[in-house]
């Protein structure tokens, strides 16, 4: 049974198999109606079968038909007992049990019944001649890590709600939990605010993209954006919640902002620069233009992130922190003063009281503060979480000061970077990252003691979009490393060296199929196809192993 991610345990109980008929009914119990939902709507559309409710340990009637149809039928039910992500299949003659210790349980419990269904059970309207039987088995099975996550950014290129919605299915379909959502930047601002509308009437559209690295000579010489409508977020984050993930919006601030500034130049560094000429940016790389350390640029993030609570009943709120030159602030008598005013150091700690602000006011509203491991400098703020992305040392440096941490390391997780070498990659960019260099991915740290290791919440793939403009392109770039990432969020693997990956391919073997019924794009394991190479579009590919720092 090619699982993935695979289960903690799983026992065959002989070679029988439990077959899926027009009996076949949910008896959902307390608290998994959502899942029961789930099931009707995706196996009913696979399999052609209604699925219809059944009440809770209802028996069959056995003047209604064969033995073979006793007790037809997928139950739910929540165990506290087991861990609250945790879950428990049972496949027998008698029915289907899946037994979780939430709601969140039972639902990837019906995940893994999916697989267990095969290939076909992933398609939206059944073939014919299929018949639907699980194999007798066992499933124990919890995640290893509380966040397994994606982040996708829809800033560089945007990608429309539907697509977003498809993406929470993939993810649903690996287990993972955390959607973060990256909405805001240099070259696009996606995320409606009425109190502030040039936001989206201005920002989320540029003249013209960079196709390529920015070193590139080609344009794509024709404008390039859009955003999401406040409703269109409650409905991405409605389903989010239905399939169990955490939707955590992204605001970078105090740098990757000249979109905003474009719309609002007053939050800009207005006695340096020309802030009113600004415009949407049309290529990558760290731009100088950063906001201005105002109170009325702080009033105004306010009212920002005030929208933004009541759109995200997420946790975490993401406030960026990266990549923020200093520059400006050096040559800026506002910024100097201000400087000065606060009693700070340099413009590290400028930028730490930036972050402590937002880290204080996102507190007393009963959220956290999550960042880039930029927000270390200077001095990191008392409630704040790190997403360490330049390595593990952010990580480590958090962990040990007793903050929480998500590893999504760019030497490992970077799904943008390229998967092979050679000049058939499409737009190469970064190192070499196979689909088993992320299998082999560990997020825990070695040099972490047993209590600092308890502060790393998991992991997160990270999947940027400057060269990465289409939903096919998206695919290939992500998959099959996702699947693997997947394994290693959730599944109790040991040391990387000693992981079995030719296990995993035999696995994939399976899944590929599964992603095939779904649609997806995926980099084949021999190679690009034809249509997906990008011959003649500059890449910035780097050359040997990457730092492990």
């Amino acid at each position: 049974m090619e699982l993935i991610p695979a289960p903690r345990r799983l026992t065959r109980s002989g070679d029988g198999s439990h077959a899926l008929g027009e009996r076949t009914g949910i008896a959902a119990g307390e608290g998994t109606e959502d899942t029961a939902r789930w099931l009707r709507a995706t196996l009913g559309a696979a399999t052609g079968l209604a699925l219809p409710p059944k009440a809770v340990d209802e028996d069959e009637d056995e003047d209604e038909g064969e033995g073979e149809d006793e007790g037809d039928v997928i139950a739910l039910r929540i165990d506290p007992s087991l861990d609250p992500e945790g879950y428990r299949l049972r496949a027998t003659d008698a029915g289907i049990t899946i037994e979780g210790g939430s709601a969140a349980g039972v639902f990837w419990g019906a995940q893994t019944l999916r697989q267990l269904l095969g290939p076909d059970a992933y398609r939206r309207a059944p073939l014919p001649g299929r018949t639907w039987t699980v194999p007798h088995v066992t499933v124990d099975d919890a995640p290893r890590f509380r966040w397994r996550g994606m982040m996708l950014d829809v800033a560089r290129h945007f990608t429309p709600k539907d697509g977003v919605l498809r993406q929470l299915d993939l993810m649903a379909a690996h287990k993972l939990n955390v959607l973060h959502f990256h909405l805001t930047d240099d070259q696009g601002w996606r995320v409606e605010i009425k109190r502030h509308p040039r936001l989206t009437e201005h920002g989320s559209w540029r003249s013209r993209t960079k196709f390529g690295h920015r070193a590139s000579e080609l344009w794509e010489d024709k404008p390039h954006g859009g955003f999401y409508t406040q409703d269109d977020i409650r409905e991405i984050v409605a389903y989010a919640d239905a399939l169990h993930i955490a939707v955590v919006p992204e605001i970078d601030l105090p740098g990757h902002s000249q979109a905003a500034i474009h719309a609002y130049p007053e939050l800009g560094n207005s006695d340096v620069v020309d802030t009113a000429s600004l415009p949407v940016w049309d290529t990558w790389g760290v731009n100088p233009n950063v906001l201005a350390p105002t109170d009325n640029t702080l009033r105004f993030y306010e009212g920002v992130f005030e929208e933004l609570l009541d759109l995200f009943p997420s946790t975490f709120i993401h406030v960026g922190g990266d990549e923020c030159p200093k520059d400006q602030w050096r040559q800026s008598p506002t910024a100097q003063a201000r400087i000065k005013e606060l009693g700070l150091a340099d413009e590290d700690e400028l930028q730490s009281w930036f972050i402590r602000h937002f880290d204080t006011w996102l507190t007393a509203r009963g959220r956290r503060l999550i960042g880039w491991d930029e927000i270390l400098e200077g001095g990191l703020a008392p409630g704040a979480t790190v997403s360490s992305w330049r390595g593990y040392e952010g990580g480590i440096t958090a962990a040990r000061a007793g903050h929480d941490v998500v590893m999504c390391p760019e030497q490992q997780v970077y799904l943008n970077y390229r998967q092979a070498p050679g000049d058939e990659e499409p737009v190469p960019i970064g190192y070499v990252r196979t689909l088993e260099d992320v299998y082999r991915f560990e997020p825990v740290p070695p040099q972490l003691s047993e209590e600092e290791a308890r502060h790393v919440l998991g992991a997160q793939a990270n999947v940027w979009t400057e060269v990465t403009e289409t939903e096919q392109r998206l695919d290939y770039q992500v998959y099959p490393r996702l699947s693997a990432f997947s394994e290693v969020a959730w599944s109790e693997l040991p040391a990387p060296g000693a992981r079995d990956f030719a296990d995993f391919e035999r696995r994939m073997t399976a899944h590929y199929r599964r992603l095939d019924a779904l649609g997806v794009a995926y980099r084949p394991p021999g190679g690009p196809l034809p249509w997906q190479r990008r011959p003649g579009v500059l890449g910035r590919p780097f050359e040997g192993e990457p730092p492990n720092v």
